[in-house]
């Protein structure tokens, strides 16, 4: 007996450094992933955006990994897991870089492709770290690992928000009040002095992050393989990723989920904004909805496998984002940004409990999967400006009926907020039956 604890201890603590290597990474994952929360009302007023257009900043972001997600699993292949990370925080570094031509040049176009950049380094590092710290461990409790990533990477991402928000939104109201009654010339001085606020800190990053690129060479990361599929009855084994419905069910339930938590990150600073708050008060939102987040995944690490399975949690969380959607659009004012704020609490443990759930039983496929459970990330590309064309359509109509602009924005972002309820179903469906669909239980 005390043999097989002295070997337990010994692969605890060899997994340590790991786990804390990974955390770390997943800490520069939030920091520049939750940014996006300021610089969307940011780009909105230096480059004079519709809300739609403002949303492409997310889009830019998460498009890079439908677009990097396999080619990075390659480059894996090839260079190796190390030599992965260092290249994927040195792309990250030259993406930083390009915000400094974008701000000269206020060219919004120039903005996202530095965003985009950033977006294809971090896809491989996430291509990387989730199936990495997976299966570092046992099955059983991958979503406890994933869930302390999720710590790292959501107080980075309020960390994050908070020094970008302050940076970025000091002052945005008044700018925006003042758009309307100087000439041509003073509104284009204005613009270009807040659109230089970003210089700095785009340098600073750039930086950081490249020393870190050359700092992770040396890291010590032990080399890990999944537990191959088990045939008990069936002489043929599975030849193909498409034999597995439960992984690309788990494919469409993160596609959705992501959406879901990047409209409750990404959307509640303008969010506040067209509800009449200030954006000194609105820029702290952000940080309201990460550290639900956090809350969430610490009582994550408590419960899970101990006292509640992965599926179990999944299914929890999807019902929880079903009630408070309701409760967000049938809510005003500073409560229904509280009820937006409030989904980091759904949110929180579907990625932690969608990854082994999908990964499991997958074997020598494991690799492959992951990459395509990367490219479901594009789902905060594609849905946040979906939510974004409804609020410019809804707000066009309500116009039309009489409503002045400041009221008509603020219903129609409210209203924008139903497009939560079918990402939430479908994650309730993968939590009860999609992710048992196709294994031998």
């Amino acid at each position: 007996m005390s043999n097989t604890s002295e070997y337990s201890t010994k692969q605890a603590n060899k997994s340590l450094i790991p786990i804390i290597i990974i955390a770390g990474l997943f800490f520069i994952f939030g920091f520049v992933t939750w940014i996006n929360g300021a610089l969307i009302p940011f780009m909105k007023t230096i480059n004079e955006l519709t809300v739609t257009q403002s949303y492409l900043v997310a889009s830019a972001f998460y498009i890079s990994y439908v677009v990097m997600a396999l080619p990075s699993s390659y480059v894996l292949e090839r260079i190796g897991f190390r030599k992965g990370m260092s290249l994927g925080l040195i792309i990250m570094a030259l993406g930083s870089l390009v915000f400094i031509p974008a701000a000269g040049a206020r060219t919004y176009w120039i903005f996202l492709l530095g965003i985009f950049i950033q977006g294809t380094g971090m896809t491989l590092l996430q291509t990387a770290a989730n199936p990495y710290i997976t299966i570092l461990g046992p099955i059983e409790s991958a979503a406890k690992r994933i869930a302390i990533m999720g710590i790292a990477n959501k107080v980075a991402g309020a960390l994050g928000s908070l020094i970008f928000g302050a940076l970025l939104l000091s002052g945005i109201d008044e700018v925006n009040e003042k758009l309307g009654t100087v000439d041509n010339a003073d509104k284009i001085e204005l613009l270009n002095t807040m659109a230089d606020s970003v210089v700095t800190p785009y340098i600073v990053m750039a930086i950081v992050l490249f020393v870190l690129g050359v700092l992770i060479l040396g890291a010590p990361l032990p080399h890990v393989e999944a537990e191959p599929i088990e045939e008990t009855d069936e002489k043929t084994s599975k030849t193909s990723i498409f034999q597995f419905p439960h992984l690309w069910l788990g494919v469409l339930t993160l596609f959705v989920y992501v959406g879901a938590e990047v409209v409750a990150g990404d959307t509640i600073i303008a969010y506040g904004i067209s509800l009449g708050i200030s954006g000194e008060e609105a820029k702290f939102f952000t940080t309201f909805t990460l550290m639900a987040m956090v809350f969430t995944y610490a009582l994550g690490i408590f419960l899970i496998p101990k006292y509640m399975s992965q599926a179990f949690a999944l299914k929890a969380s999807a019902i929880l984002g079903i009630i408070l959607t309701f409760l967000i659009v049938f809510t005003s004012g500073f409560t229904s940004v509280i009820f937006v704020a409030a989904l980091g609490v759904a949110n929180a443990l579907v990625w932690p409990a969608v990854w082994p759930l999908t990964l499991e039983g997958l074997g020598k496929f494991t690799k492959t999967a992951s990459a395509l459970l990367i490219m479901a990330i594009a789902g905060g590309a594609i849905i946040p400006p979906l939510y974004g064309r409804f609020v410019d359509t809804k707000t066009i109509d309500l116009v039309a009926q009489g409503l002045s602009e400041a009221e008509a924005t603020a219903q129609a972002a409210t209203s924008g907020y139903w497009i939560l309820l079918p990402l939430y179903l479908i994650i309730l469906y993968y939590a009860i039956a999609g992710h048992k669909l196709g294994l031998k239980k």
